[in-house]
């Protein structure tokens, strides 16, 4: 099966909370490989052009807004299946029912405050980790 790589990124929450290093464990204990890596800022537009497709839904100005209050962890993540992998590893988007084992079900008690985004596609993956590496930075 070929390599396939998503994108993922730890929100503010993961990083206030300093629970990044745990979670990056968990993905490479899974057998996953971070193919590319950055702290970051995300400046308002960056955070409308990566939650496009929420545009105009009621919970928009908040997920933006939330994003962009502190650094996030922002992750080019490869392996078999990385896509479906790494979802199944992080959980439902609501904290509250994610179950326990998953990222989600064990470090998030929201649907707005979740620890992380991942990719849920591969069309998705391949716009995502267009807009935040070039292909010189993965590895």
């Amino acid at each position: 099966m070929p390599v396939e790589r998503t994108f993922f990124m730890l929100k503010p929450d993961a990083y206030e909370k300093r629970i990044v290093g745990e979670i990056i464990s968990r993905l490479e204990r899974k057998g996953l490989r971070i193919a590319g890596m950055k702290l970051k800022k995300l400046s308002r537009e960056e955070a409308e052009k990566l939650y496009a497709v929420h545009k105009g839904k009621p919970f928009f100005e908040e997920l933006v807004s939330f994003v962009t209050r502190g650094p996030v962890v922002l992750m080019v993540i490869e392996g078999d299946s990385a896509i479906s992998v790494v979802r199944n590893l992080l959980g439902p988007t609501d904290g509250r029912k994610a179950p326990p084992g998953t990222i989600r079900g064990d470090y998030a008690l929201s649907v707005s405050e979740n620890i992380a985004h991942a990719s849920d596609s591969p069309e998705a993956a391949e716009y995502e980790i267009s807009l935040f590496f070039d292909k010189d930075e993965l590895v």
